[in-house]
């Protein structure tokens, strides 16, 4: 089992698509990362030598911001949209989709279970 960014990946994917368990790389730059390194997508992670890994996992960690700093970034991204006082800070602040979506009905999943008011 091949283990980059502190990852397991998966053993019986195809590489290009076991990248993307590592929080950061989507298939667009798993592939980028892969071409960069010269190897083939159609690999599968077990077919991998441990020189391959090391490769891939030395060009993630010089090119590509992952796991941990990139999930400290996106925080303190949302933290300073808050701080700012911005429409985007305010829907965040007050646990609401951020992206125009509509609130009447629908969004259970940004402002979880109902709360019932009113009513005898």
């Amino acid at each position: 089992m091949a283990r980059i960014a502190g990852v397991d990946l998966p053993n019986k994917k195809r590489i290009e698509y076991a990248l993307r368990y590592i929080y950061g790389i989507g298939l667009t730059s798993s592939r980028a990362i892969l071409t960069a390194v010269g190897i083939s997508f159609d690999k599968r992670v077990y077919e991998l030598s441990e020189d391959e890994v090391a490769t891939i996992a030395n060009y993630i960690r010089d090119h590509y911001l992952v796991e941990g700093d990139m999930r400290k970034k996106v925080a303190m991204d949302i933290k300073a949209l808050m701080d700012l006082g911005s429409f985007r800070g305010l829907r965040h602040r007050k646990n609401l989709p951020c992206r125009g979506q509509r609130t009447k009905t629908n969004a259970r999943t940004r402002k979880g279970k109902k709360k019932t008011v009113g009513s005898k």
